[in-house]
């Protein structure tokens, strides 16, 4: 396979560039960044600590061509401009960016109708289990069980709450048939009154430089239920990205997400 990663000088993207060094089926086919980062022209590989022969570059539109599928853990407005790139170019996408508005979703549903793609708020393995088990426990537990998400990242994360944590409270008021819309709750401050049993809520920590943890709690009387998952380095997200591009390897048009590439349907 060949990979373009977006992002290529952040957390994310040294941490991509690095698992495609070592993965025997990847290779880097291009690296690509904004306008002005002081890393342009220079090798790739070097901030993940390896040397790839790869340049930097901001032109995405001449890069994006050049792999198999590209990899996005970037912003919203960087990712859908690329995004637009990958469908004039039957080149499919892994996308991991967060933070999307109604209207922007439109427009990967929109992409996905030209190319094969998997647009997923955590690629992580383990995350997606979580998923599976808070949609699992959910039935189970039903309405006699109050449903609390809280989420911690470190201090640089520029959304609240994670998409990670947003999917969580999606599966959960499927689960139990609720519009998350209308019962999402998010922190509590105040002279709140006394808990609506159907709401779900959301918290967010930030500090420092936790990776990602994710707990759902479901508290009924005398009983509490918590599925908790940390991740204790980016690499997780990293060889999930890989997952999902292997998978698409062999795809149509779509729009997928990490729970096709596992299998969970």
């Amino acid at each position: 396979m060949k990979l373009v990663v977006a992002g290529s000088t952040g957390r994310m993207g040294r941490t991509l560039i690095e698992a495609i060094g070592r993965a025997k089926d990847a290779e880097l086919a291009a690296a690509l960044e904004v306008g002005g980062n002081a890393m342009l022209g220079k090798d790739a590989g070097e901030l993940a600590g390896l040397r790839c022969g790869v340049a930097i570059t901001a032109d995405y539109a001449a890069a994006i061509p050049s792999g198999d599928c590209l990899i996005d853990f970037t912003q919203p407005g960087g990712t859908l401009a690329h995004l637009e790139v990958c469908a004039a170019n039957g080149v499919r996408a892994v996308i991991g960016t967060t933070g999307f508005t109604a209207d922007q979703r439109k427009l990967i549903e929109a992409a996905a109708r030209r190319i094969p793609l998997v647009f997923a708020p955590n690629m992580a393995v383990g995350v997606n289990a979580v998923f599976k088990l808070a949609q699992v426990a959910a039935q189970i537990l039903g309405d006699d069980f109050d449903v609390e998400i809280i989420e911690a990242h470190h201090r640089h994360k520029v959304d609240a709450p994670s998409g990670t944590a947003l999917r969580i409270g999606e599966v959960v008021a499927q689960a139990l048939r609720r519009d998350l819309d209308a019962v999402a709750m998010h922190g509590r401050h105040g002279v709140t009154g006394e808990r609506e049993g159907r709401t779900i809520g959301f918290h967010a920590i930030r500090g420092g430089d936790i990776v990602g943890e994710h707990t759902v709690i479901f508290a009924g009387e005398g009983e509490r239920v918590e599925v908790t998952v940390r991740s204790q380095s980016r690499m997780t997200y990293a060889l999930g990205a890989l997952r999902a591009c292997r998978f698409l390897m062999g795809k149509g048009p779509g729009l997928y997400d990490m729970q096709d590439v596992l299998g969970l349907r």
